[in-house]
């Protein structure tokens, strides 16, 4: 199959976007194409709807190297470009296939990246365990960044991130005698405007933490009942694990000192956690000198805001993420008028190939 024929499955994927956790659509594609690829073994449905394809090298005593690329899309469709990994990782197989490898090499289509549940289900699987993985490996299209330029962060290159939800319970009564009741309201007046001042936004990644409100919920629309309970969300940020756990024990400690000091009753749930992409700084050198032949490559020091969770992988083996270029005027991200371009593909694909060579 050509390149051209990989870029008419891109548009296929495209046109039948699979949110977290209905990705059959993408499965089935993934699947049927892999099969004429013919791999040692081809696992299917890992974790929902992920693929796993092993290719045994061709000399004894090999390493393992693995490469991932996510399949999943937005509520607003194909808007992030997992649908662009999907046809890189899909090309990468045909190079995989068609060469005398002298490493196995083993691709993860994984699924359900959004919500931060996808890497956990593939790691749970055991296949990388069964198939005794060295190393993994796996890039993001960065808009904002000239096409096929590699970007490369020797620390964290996507941060940590959690939703937080703090329930506040206390007791409703009638609007004409709100004494008799504990309204949470001015618990969670306090604590937005002491969650503000958890913000500390850095040129530090050791020292970065970002609080941010995204939603605040207190009683109903009843004007004669004075507010029982209320909810207020956030979304936490850092750039490394163990700042993470600082901040979110910060914010716990917030939300008990208001809910004790009104007397109310607090539940916690968390939403979506990713932990930080914190890469091997050993390989990010390695891909540096591998790909700076051939490619233009730009280091950076400074990771990004959003959050990934291929950084679940490098919680249990080496391995890196690397960003490559999908166009400098490109909308960004999760913008509705982004398009992964078709363009990206073919040099995505050989830079996971000269890692696969190296």
């Amino acid at each position: 199959m050509l390149s051209t024929d990989i870029m008419e499955l891109r548009k296929q994927l495209h046109s039948n976007p699979g949110v977290s956790g209905c990705e059959s659509y993408a499965h089935d594609l993934i699947v049927r194409f892999l099969s004429d690829l013919h791999p040692t073994e081809l696992n299917t449905h890992v974790g929902g709807y992920g693929v796993v394809a092993y290719w045994r090298a061709c000399v004894p005593n090999a390493p393992t190297l693995a490469f991932r690329a996510d399949i999943d899309a937005l509520p607003i469709g194909h808007r992030c470009g997992h649908d662009g990994h999907t046809a890189i990782m899909l090309r990468f197989a045909q190079i995989v296939a068609q060469s005398e490898h002298v490493k196995n090499i083993v691709l993860v289509f994984q699924p359900e990246e959004e919500t931060g549940k996808g890497a956990k289900k593939i790691i749970q699987s055991n296949l990388l365990q069964k198939y005794h993985v060295d190393a993994i490996f796996g890039l993001h299209n960065l808009p904002g960044y000239p096409e096929g330029t590699v970007v490369l962060n020797r620390g964290t290159f996507a941060a940590a991130s959690c939703g937080v939800v703090y329930r506040f319970v206390g007791r409703a009564t009638h609007a004409s005698t709100p004494e008799k009741g504990l309204n949470p309201a001015l618990a969670i007046a306090s604590a937005i405007v002491r969650f503000d001042a958890l913000n500390r936004i850095t040129s530090d990644p050791k020292s970065f933490r970002q609080s941010t409100l995204v939603c605040c919920r207190v009683g109903e629309e009843a004007f004669g009942t004075s507010a029982g309970c209320g909810e207020l969300m956030f979304t936490l940020r850092s750039f490394t694990n163990d700042a993470m756990h600082d901040l979110m024990s910060a914010a716990d400690t917030i939300a008990i000192d208001e809910s004790d000091k009104h007397q109310l009753k607090l539940e916690k749930q968390l939403k979506e956690p990713f932990k930080a992409t914190e890469n091997n700084a050993a390989f990010v050198d390695k891909i540096h000198d591998i790909l700076s032949p051939h490619f233009p490559v730009e280091l950076i020091d400074r990771p990004f805001r959003w959050s990934e969770d291929f950084a679940e992988y490098l919680t249990i083996m080496p391995g890196a993420f690397f960003g490559i270029g999908s166009g400098k005027d490109q909308p960004e991200l999760h913008n509705p008028c982004y398009v992964f371009p078709d363009s990206v593909i073919e040099p995505a694909a050989r830079c996971f190939e000269l890692i696969m060579s190296a």
